[in-house]
């Protein structure tokens, strides 16, 4: 899962990163408003951190520009300021909770989770697609109940999957998604073959079916069609 942090306070931006990087996200940063709303017109992420306070704009107008996109990913207002107008506001453009600093890291790791479940899995903590079952919180996989061994990326690459079944994912949006923006450096993107293959076949040799279907020219679908 991939998180943009947007907070201007360097030494508060290194930890949230910090933490979640050693939670197993891909974690991006921004610490004022011009960059932050470029990559969030850019990039696609799973939720949005984003300060309301920031030199050269508002975290509100971010919030706002987000939603314009008409994306879903999930938005998370952090704030030193504790005032109900600052939070009515943001929920009514469209975020999804609200923390007040100081917080500790651990809740703010506990409402991204939750938010991750609300949007990506309708409150549930098992993913189920098939024979196939993710746990992400423990990242585990099971298919026909049989425990699979994948790597870190293998596990994140399948979730991405599952997350966006049914539709064509390019292998550029895959790279991005998993390796975060400095994807963009690379000469091409045949790394991506060998993790998806490395994949099929894992989940093929313990009696799964082969969902990964391959768009000629374009990228990939995870579906049963």
């Amino acid at each position: 899962m991939k998180i943009l942090v947007v907070e201007d306070e360097s030494d508060l931006l290194f930890e949230i990163r910090s933490f979640l990087e050693k939670e197993n996200y891909i974690c991006e940063t921004a610490d004022n408003f011009v960059d932050a709303d470029e990559k969030l017109a850019i990039y696609y992420y799973d939720v949005a951190l984003i300060d309301i306070t920031l030199p050269g704009g508002s975290g509100l107008k971010l919030i706002e520009n987000l939603k314009r996109k008409n994306t879903d990913t999930g938005i998370i207002i952090i704030s030193a300021r504790n005032s109900l107008d600052d939070k009515l506001t943001g929920l009514d453009l469209g975020a999804d909770d609200y923390i007040t600093k100081p917080f500790h890291l651990s809740e703010l790791n506990a409402r991204i989770k939750a938010l991750l479940r609300r949007r990506k899995f309708a409150g549930a903590r098992t993913v189920t697609f098939e024979e196939i079952e993710l746990i992400p919180e423990q990242g585990t996989v099971k298919v026909n109940e049989t425990e699979l061994v994948l790597t870190k990326k293998e596990f994140e690459l399948l979730l991405f999957f599952i997350s966006n079944k049914n539709r064509l994912l390019t292998r550029e949006s895959i790279a991005e998604h998993l390796w975060g923006d400095d994807i963009d450096l690379a000469d091409n993107f045949d790394f991506i073959y060998t993790h998806i293959n490395n994949l099929r076949k894992k989940i093929m040799k313990n009696g799964g079916n082969d969902y990964i279907k391959t768009v000629y020219g374009t990228g990939y679908k995870f579906t049963t069609a």
